[in-house]
């Protein structure tokens, strides 16, 4: 597994090397790192930060890249190939994931496995430094991470315009692998119907990696500040889902930023009224602490977002991370929803639909 990290970085090969604070470079400054689970215990690797010119050739002859391998590239060249390869090859949706309040990188880890294992998809996750206040507890520890949330939005906005790069290299890069595969194929034969078919025929079948976002609790508070700068990268055609699930985020006002999202299929807002988690922050001290997105049905007026409303589903009761555990493992209507949303599907029509709140029912 990989993830992408603005946290502080230290020595050895444990998890122990993630810290609790921004890197020293910044809080923008971006770490790719591999981990891998070795005798049941995870093991750290930095992904190297330079290719050499040999290895950024070979990336360009097995992609097809129109790439120049006489500038610098980085590691997260050979990753971005690696993930999307893997992608076409498993036939698996590529899932980016944020994560919430105070969750260090084990707890990070920890659910994007249960993700990768529930859904069948290829998770990466983005990991900023949410540890709760450090020393500090209770609300103090909740606006020390919500302060962490904001310093990291750059950093955010930064992984999401790496995404939207490599996605559209390595797009475009098999687009010209299909294109020159029909022209040997009719090479010399005057058939432009038969080679425009072949062509349309071949890139459905290989362009099928779908590409998609979850934003879970205060996740979606990091992506929202993400969206307050001009050159926001999530605003831009980069996703086919975005899941806004659990959003510890006002419920007023939302929809000046959430319609500030484009994306190729849908934004999806999940909602438990019972959220306990959402309720509690929702007592929180602090001027900016209204009502919040992610347990309310009321107020849904973004002309873009399709809200779900999952608060009386089977098993449900006060969960926060509902997309998995326990409430997952016994209600395979959600969890059928929860696949579709992380592989980039629609699932309005086989929902309930109340208009005059503007939502559907699980």
């Amino acid at each position: 597994m990989f993830l992408v990290t603005n946290r502080v970085i230290g020595n050895g090969n444990t998890l122990s090397v993630f810290g609790d604070t921004p890197s020293p470079l910044g809080p923008n400054e971006l770490r790719l790192i591999e981990v891998n689970k070795v005798n049941k215990k995870w093991q750290v690797s930095p992904v190297p930060d330079e290719l050499s010119k040999s290895e950024v050739e070979n990336l360009i002859s097995e992609n097809h890249l129109d790439i120049d391998p006489n500038i610098k590239w980085h590691g997260s060249l050979a990753v971005a190939c690696k993930i999307f390869n893997e992608a076409k090859a498993t036939n698996k949706s590529i899932l980016f994931f944020t994560h919430g309040y105070n969750n260090d990188v084990k707890d990070v880890i920890k659910t994007a496995e249960a993700l990768e294992n529930l859904y069948n998809v290829i998770v990466i996750p983005f990991t900023w430094p949410a540890n709760g206040g450090g020393a500090i507890s209770g609300t103090a520890s909740y606006l020390s991470d919500k302060a962490d949330a904001r310093a990291s939005s750059g950093a955010f906005n930064r992984f999401v315009g790496k995404v939207h790069y490599f996605h559209t290299l390595l797009a475009q890069a098999n687009l010209t692998a299909i294109k020159a595969q029909v022209e040997k194929k009719y090479a010399g034969k005057d058939n432009p119907m038969a080679a425009s078919t072949l062509y349309a025929e071949l890139v459905n079948k290989a362009c099928k990696v779908k590409v998609n976002l979850l934003c879970h609790s205060m996740g979606n508070y990091l992506l929202k500040h993400s969206l307050m700068t001009s050159d926001n990268v999530a605003s831009k055609l980069v996703f086919d889902n975005i899941n806004l699930v659990a959003a510890d985020t006002n419920n007023k006002n939302h929809a000046s930023w959430v319609e500030k999202l484009d994306v190729r299929n849908r934004v999806y807002i999940v909602i438990n009224e019972n959220d306990g988690a959402l309720r509690a922050s929702r007592v929180k001290p602090g001027k900016e602490q209204l009502i919040r997105l992610g347990h309310y049905l009321k107020g849904l007026d973004s002309v873009n977002g399709v809200y779900i409303d999952v608060t009386d589903t089977d098993d449900m009761g006060s969960e926060h991370s509902y997309f998995k555990g326990t409430v997952v493992d016994n209600n395979n209507e959600l969890k059928d929803l929860f696949k579709d949303l992380f592989t980039g599907n629609s699932v309005e029509k086989r929902l309930s639909f109340f208009p005059a709140e503007n939502y559907f029912r699980l």
